[in-house]
C-alpha cells in the first residue's frame, strides 16, 4: 500500500497549509487514514482520522478547531487542512492507513507515507 504525503512547508504563525495524502484507489474506499505527527524527541502523536465512510475523528486537542481532515475518493487524496498555526505544530507530518478502524495509536497502522516538513516560523 503506497501512501504518498506533500504539502509541508514554511509558514507564518496564524498562516495556514493544506498537507496531501495521496493514495492507491484500493486504500481510498476501504481504509481508515489518519494524519499524525512528530518532533525530535517525542512520540508521534495521532491528530485525526477518516473513516471509509467519511466520518471523523479528531485525536489532539491542541488542533482542534484549527485543522480539518477530508478525503476526496474521486482522487485518491486525504487532506489535512491547517489553519492559525502556531510555532508548536512545527513538526514531520506523516498520514496512515490501517483496515476496520481509526486508532490513534501510531504502532497500529502498518502503512505509512514519508513525512512532510511543517515549519511554522517568524
Amino acid at each position: 500500500v503506497q501512501l504518498q504525503a506533500s504539502g509541508g512547508g514554511l509558514v507564518q504563525p496564524g498562516g495556514s497549509l493544506r498537507l496531501s495524502c495521496a493514495t492507491e484507489e484500493i486504500v481510498s474506499g476501504y481504509y481508515y487514514i489518519a494524519w499524525f505527527r512528530q518532533t525530535p524527541g517525542k512520540e508521534r502523536e495521532g491528530i485525526s482520522c477518516i473513516t471509509s465512510s467519511d466520518s471523523t475523528i479528531d485525536f489532539l486537542d491542541s488542533v482542534k478547531g484549527r485543522f480539518i481532515i477530508s478525503r476526496d475518493n474521486a482522487q485518491r487524496t486525504v487532506y489535512l487542512q491547517m489553519n492559525s498555526l502556531k510555532p508548536e505544530d512545527t513538526a514531520v507530518y506523516y498520514c496512515a492507513a490501517r483496515r476496520h478502524a481509526c486508532d490513534s495509536d501510531s504502532v497500529s497502522y502498518p502503512y505509512w507515507g514519508q513525512g512532510t516538513l511543517v515549519t511554522v516560523s517568524s
